[in-house]
């Protein structure tokens, strides 16, 4: 349905009626006869254009007529936590609506960059098979029903392609994952993704987010500096003392004189000429820090304490050690905690009063008259509060300097002072304050109430009139506030900037605080020059300042979102290029769409591998859209953590995530995939020449259970056991990261690493079915004993050949094959043409005993090997791989 509601002031004329469509209709007891509204407002009268309504509610039953403003003060946002105080109603939205899922992208399947490069190959490995097909149909003549031979050679030559390859790759990865969470060195660590484990080992760009992920989202406060004397943390309990002695000598005033102890301040406030004790600075820059500010104390009600309310409890027990802070910022909590530390607690606060408690356990009271919230254009929060025992008003502020150095009073140290706090990592706070009269007072709340019922420009207007007040404040104090970086951020950042690992810092966070942790992280070195991207908002703009940032060499990169977004609509290539070739780059103020498409501009104009790395909910669509996503279980939930690909509970972990089990996973699969290339070009490779030297008849060389056996039993167990290689010890991964700049550049997998296994496998191949055709008498099933007999020797050397640290289950596994293909020679003997009529003639099972065999097998074998070991040794002495110089 439809409602009315009566404007005092539109468009200077009275008793406008907006129709508002009602979405809700739920009753709201405190606004009299209006219901909560959804709104899509418009005018009656068409030359209206209102699209936002903004007016005031009149309740008309009371009398005299309240007048309230709407504005965005009275809206509860998702998961707000109501600290005191009722609701009256709720907006909703749902759905899509919502703003997690407008800034959610759908996910993608993720594939390595290892099994995409394998596919390749594999597609290679096709070709040679067709290739070969036809090559030998050719010299066959194409006699016959060519066709049909040519059909029967791509079967006989089928095992180029690897089959097993996938199911040893996923067997692989899987024995990856689970030696990631059983590392004890990274507890906590969850693989949530058994497709990926390699990508660790092939980044290039690591971008993160900053609150949570490199900083652990606690606020300590450090610093109060006075202008002449600056406190830290050594000596706190100076403060302490000082807090304790003034308001032991105002509660003695008040005792003997309930009168005096009001015109004994007096003076201090009205001579500015008169120089104040560092004291009495100690206990004004103290008591404006508890006070201007939007903390609630909240007392959680013990298990013991039942039927009582958070009010009673309160009321009996202010020093209750169960007291906790509720606040939109942990910067704000840290202050309070301070004062609380030395002395001056808040014990209480609703929406017109807050209750502090002195050193001496007296309470204080002060009545809220207004309350002006921090806003990320004005920089900075106020409070007018009026202290009940003296009546006095004072209107109290606190914000950044760049907002505070022009309202307070001239002064030769702040901007000094902020810069020296700002190279320690600390995020700096400027507090002043005003004494206001009754009638300043009352002729401010009169303008500030007008302003806030106007209908047009009412921000503009609202904000002029406190600025009135924002002039010649007396400053107090500068405090600076660490949020302090989580456990081995720095060496960690230091290793991976090492290992050739470009770090993009990505956050929601406001400039100078982004700037500062990326110092204080040492993610910027100290020497390094960084170039703040001035805010642009045309294409002029940022093609001026594009090539001011081009001119800068070795510097690192600040940048805005909206900057940014300017940046890429205009000039992306050239933005992406120049931001590239920087050692790091810091993105603040980042919708998390916008981090999001960050990576994937990576992606697409560098083509390299990217990670993601964040806590939050903010941070899914960045760990989802990267090629490697990497969760942290922090304090804003497990969002991010079971969105992305690893799960961690340190940033720190990252490090051994990547150098050791990154490195370890790339290698190993490297090395796995192409031996099993190798084990399906050798024996076809035998088998062409078998056919090529019986006039390129389409017959097999084995028996099917060979072939079965040969993939399966015979090799399989010391193929996998290649997982279990490493080529460095995990310590010396950790201690040299430059070795990781190897494994980026694909090298342990490529086409020349696979044509350089293509030729092994037709040299052994052709030895080993020359040799045994040379060697064997005059019974042709020597040939399919002795070679396949060499052929599995052959194949438990090579894997000898390409691990590089022994682990005692690879020992196992070589023994356990050759085992059990000799079980299978003992057995099987009618598949090798042992003890059966072969071509006229009966061959006993001694005959694989004899010498004669044994020589031959032995010969062939060492033929095939030997060349290769020397060839690796004469490498390896003379252009040793990185690792090998570390191990030596």
């Amino acid at each position: 349905g439809s409602c009315f509601i009566r404007t005092d002031q539109l468009d200077g004329e009275t008793d406008w009626k907006l129709k508002v469509a009602v979405s809700c209709t739920q009753r709201l007891p405190a606004l009299g006869d209006l219901f909560s509204i959804n709104a899509y407002v418009y005018a009656q009268k068409p030359q209206l254009d209102i699209h936002s309504f903004e007016g005031t509610f009149t309740r008309e039953d009371s009398d005299p007529a309240v007048h309230e403003s709407l504005s965005i003060e009275n809206t509860l946002w998702a998961s707000t936590v109501v600290a005191s105080g009722t609701v009256i109603g709720v907006v909703v939205y749902t759905g899509k609506e919502t703003r997690s899922v407008m800034n959610t992208s759908n996910p993608k399947n993720k594939v390595g960059l290892l099994d995409l490069e394998l596919n390749q190959l594999t597609k290679a490995l096709f070709l040679a098979l067709v290739a070969l097909s036809v090559v030998m149909v050719t010299l066959q003549g194409f006699v016959g029903p060519w066709y049909r031979n040519l059909f029967r050679f791509l079967l006989l030559f089928s095992y180029i392609i690897p089959i097993s390859l996938r199911v040893n790759l996923d067997m692989g990865k899987a024995a990856y994952g689970w030696m990631i969470m059983k590392d004890d060195n990274i507890p906590g660590t969850v693989v949530r993704t058994s497709t990926i484990p390699e990508e660790l080992g092939r980044l290039v760009y690591l971008l993160t987010d900053k609150t949570g992920t490199l900083t652990q989202n606690e606020m300590i406060f450090k610093r109060l500096h006075l202008g002449t004397v600056s406190y830290g943390t050594d000596t706190m309990d100076e403060i302490q003392s000082h807090i304790i002695n003034s308001y032991s000598q105002v509660h003695s005033q008040n005792s003997g004189n309930s009168t005096s102890s009001t015109p004994s301040r007096k003076p201090q406030s009205s001579a500015p000429k008169v120089r104040k004790s560092v004291s009495s600075r100690i206990h004004e820059a103290v008591k404006a820090i508890a006070l201007c500010h939007n903390v609630t104390p909240v007392y959680e009600s013990r298990a013991g304490v039942s039927g009582e309310t958070e009010y009673a409890e309160v009321d009996q027990d202010f020093s209750d050690e169960n007291r906790t802070y509720q606040a939109s910022s942990p910067d704000e909590v840290a202050l309070v905690q301070w004062t609380e530390s030395v002395g001056l607690t808040l014990v209480n606060r609703d929406l017109t009063s807050m209750q502090l408690k002195t050193p001496g356990g007296h309470i204080l009271t002060y009545y809220i008259l207004q309350i002006f919230p921090f806003t990320s254009e004005s920089k900075r929060m106020g409070i007018i509060v009026r202290d009940e025992s003296s009546g006095e008003i004072t209107f109290y502020m606190k914000g950044a300097d760049v907002a505070m150095s022009t309202i307070v009073q001239y002064n030769d140290w702040l901007e000094e002072e902020c810069g020296n706090m700002a190279r320690e990592g600390l995020r700096t706070l400027v507090v002043a304050k005003k004494s206001l009269t009754e009638e300043q007072y009352q002729d401010f709340e009169s303008r500030y109430n007008q302003a806030k019922l106007s209908i047009h420009d009412r921000n503009l207007k609202v904000a002029a009139v406190v600025e009135s007040l924002e002039r010649e404040m007396e400053l107090l104090c500068l405090t600076g506030v660490e949020d302090q970086l989580q456990a081995d951020v720095r060496p960690t950042l230091e290793m991976l900037r090492n290992a050739g690992i470009k770090i993009w810092m990505l956050t929601g966070d406001k400039l100078e605080t982004a700037t500062c942790i990326a110092k204080s992280s040492h993610l910027v070195s100290r020497n390094q020059d960084i170039h703040i991207f001035r805010p642009v908002a045309t294409r002029g703009e940022a093609h001026l300042e594009l090539n001011a940032f081009r001119r800068k060499h070795d510097c690192a990169l600040v940048i805005s979102g909206d900057s940014l977004e300017v940046c890429l609509k205009y000039y992306e290539h050239e933005f992406v290029e120049l931001a590239c070739q920087c050692p790091a780059v810091v993105c603040c103020r980042c919708s998390p769409t916008q981090k999001a498409h960050i990576v994937k501009l990576l992606q697409h104009h560098t083509g390299k591998r990217t990670c993601a790395i964040g806590d939050g909910g903010n941070d899914v669509s960045m760990i989802q859209a990267a090629d490697c996503g990497i969760g942290i279980e922090g304090k804003e939930g497990k969002q991010a953590s079971l969105a992305a690909d690893f799960s961690i509970t340190q940033f720190k972990h990252i490090g051994r995530l990547l150098m050791v089990h990154g490195r370890n996973s790339y290698k190993r699969s490297a090395a796995l995939g192409q031996f099993v290339m190798h084990r399906g070009l050798i024996i076809s490779t035998m088998q062409a020449v078998f056919s090529s030297v019986f006039y390129f008849a389409s017959v097999p060389l084995y028996q099917g259970f060979l072939m079965v056996g040969y993939a399966t039993i015979y090799t399989m167990f010391p193929v996998f056991s290649l997982v279990l290689d490493q080529d460095v010890k995990p310590e010396m991964a950790l201690l040299y990261p430059e070795l990781y700049k190897d494994l980026t550049k694909g090298r342990s997998l490529s086409f020349k690493t696979f044509l350089i296994w293509v030729l092994i496998s037709i040299y052994q191949g052709g030895i080993l079915m020359y040799g045994a055709l040379l060697l064997f008498e005059s019974e042709f099933v020597h040939v399919v004993a002795i070679s396949f007999t060499a052929l599995i020797l052959t194949e438990l050397l090579m894997v000898a050949l390409t691990i590089r640290t022994w682990h005692w289950l690879m020992v196992v596994a070589e023994f356990l094959s050759l085992g059990c293909y000799v079980a299978s020679l003992a057995f099987l003997n009618e598949y090798f043409g042992i003890g059966r009529v072969s071509f006229g003639a009966f061959l006993d099972v001694a005959f694989i005993t004899t010498v004669t065999f044994l020589w031959k097998v032995s010969a062939i074998t060492v033929v095939s090997c030997l060349p290769l070991y020397i060839l690796k040794y004469l490498k390896r002495k003379f252009s040793p791989p990185s690792y090998s110089k570390l191990t030596s």
